[in-house]
This record gives C-alpha cells, structure tokens and sequence, in this order.
C-alpha cells in the first residue's frame, strides 16, 4: 500500500472511530453511513435489526454477503446517584483498566454529556479499598463510577438514565498516527468498516449479488449479522475484523489477510476459506 493510500485509509478510520456507536445505541454511526453510501449511489438501507446494507447488483444469480460489525463496546449506566456520579457496567469485553481514569460521554436521550471515570484517590492508606486495587486485583465495574457535576435534575433533563450507554469521549478518542501504524480506540471493528466502505467505493458489477453490511449489536450477542443471515438467502459470508496478533496465536504481521478456522462461537467453512486461499 502506497503513502497516499495509508494516508486515505488513515482519516477514514479516524472519521469512524469519531462517530459514537455503543451496541443498541449507534444512531451517530448510521447516519453517517447512509449518508456516505447515498453519496456513491449505493442502494442502501437500514433493517429492523439495526444493520445497515448496501445491495451492489451482480451479474448472474446468486448472492454473498461482506459484513463489519459497526458498534463498539463500552458501558452501561446502572443507576443515577447523588452529586451527579453514575454508577455504571460493562457493554460488551469492556474493562475499566483498559480505560483507565478519563473522559467518558454519557450518551442521553436529549444531550451528550462527558463525564469522568473514576477510581478514587490514590493517595490512601492500607485501610483504604483503593489499596487492594493498587497491588492485588485490577479495578472492577463494581468499584467505580462516573463523575459529572451535574445534578440529577440535570441528568434528567439531558436524558441519562439507566440504559444510557458510555463510551471513550471524543476528547480522547481520536486516533494518532505512528508512521503506517494507528493507536486508537475502537479499531474493533471501525477498521474493518473502513474497508467496507472501500468496497463500495471499487466493487461495481460483482458476479453475483453483494450485500455490504455493518452489522449491528455484534459486541453484546451477534445479533445483527443473526438477524441478517436468517432473512437473506446467501451462498456465502464473510465477515470482517481485527485479529491478534500475539505469541499464542499462529498469525504473522502483515498486508496479507488472516484466515480463522475457529473463534469463541464456533467453527468457519473449511470449503470457503480453501477458496479465498486460491
């Protein structure tokens, strides 16, 4: 891939990561993206599921299916306390270590409110909880909260309430570059949306019928692409996402893609991935 080419690639995943879409709540990313597959003249359309999907017309029957989950994990408010502080639980394999203490958006009904993730004081004593915390067991959900300032008057009138989704705030949310590398928030799965919105931009007259979809709910369950797949006759899916690139695992860095046999909900089509080898 050429400079040009990271560089493009670069601010579209930036655009996306800039877009909020905890599970079940991800109106920010689907606006933007019906509007960017409006713009290239893609039908395109959301389902009762929440997925959005871009039909490109193939030449012969049949029909395959390229998906990107579109939501990212995060949190989920619990309960409402005094002095503005939000208890609050994870969405999806979020961990408020991962966080860390900072900027959080509390996504309301009627206003987007930040807020601070916090542990508590550092400065404590071995009769202090915190203490556990620093030296015996990483932070839990169950152990901190969110800071606001606000009133509950406040948070009323701006629409937090328990179900309110969390998620990084934009404050620190915005990738940066590291030559042809990118450190940011969220890369799962806005990053392969980046490529998903490639394709749309390419592909023009496929062999078949190609549904293009960023897939809803995918962090809390799959429900999105479940939703899809049993709605939509397909002769095949492939779904797209980051992968790991760690010592346990058999994968080596590269341009190249990786194919799985396996992950946490079962097995991949043997037949399929001997023809994407080809």
């Amino acid at each position: 891939m050429n400079q040009e080419a990271y560089n493009q690639l670069f601010t579209r995943i930036e655009t996306l990561v800039l877009h909020h879409s905890p599970s079940g709540v991800e109106g920010e990313i689907d606006q933007y993206l019906l509007s960017r597959l409006q713009d290239l003249g893609i039908e395109a359309w959301q389902d009762h599921s929440g997925n959005i999907i871009a039909k490109i017309p193939g030449k012969q029957a049949g029909a395959i299916a390229v998906t990107a989950h579109k939501d990212e994990i995060g949190g989920i408010v619990k309960a409402v306390g005094s002095e503005g502080r939000l208890e609050v639980r994870q969405l999806g394999g979020a961990f408020p270590w991962v966080y860390g203490e900072g900027v959080v958006d509390l996504l309301g009904d009627k206003q987007t409110i930040s807020g601070i993730l916090s542990f508590g004081s550092r400065h404590v004593s071995h009769e202090s909880p915190q203490k556990a915390q620093q030296e015996n067991q990483p932070v839990q959900w169950k152990d901190v909260w969110i800071e606001t300032k606000c009133t509950a008057e406040e948070l009323a009138a701006a629409g937090i309430r328990p179900g309110t989704r969390m998620v990084v705030g934009k404050h620190r949310k915005r990738p940066i570059r590291l030559k042809d590398h990118i450190a940011s928030y969220t890369l799962d799965n806005k990053a392969s949306v980046a490529i998903l919105l490639a394709l749309a931009e390419q592909v023009k007259t496929p062999t078949v019928d190609t549904y293009l979809v960023a897939s809803a709910k995918e962090e809390v369950g799959a429900i999105g692409a479940l939703y899809f797949t049993l709605n939509q006759p397909l002769d095949a899916l492939i779904a797209l996402e980051i992968c790991p690139l760690s010592s346990e695992y058999p994968i080596q860095d590269g341009e190249a893609p990786v194919l799985l046999s396996q992950d946490g909900y079962g097995i991949y089509d043997e037949g399929l991935n001997g023809e994407l080898r080809q």
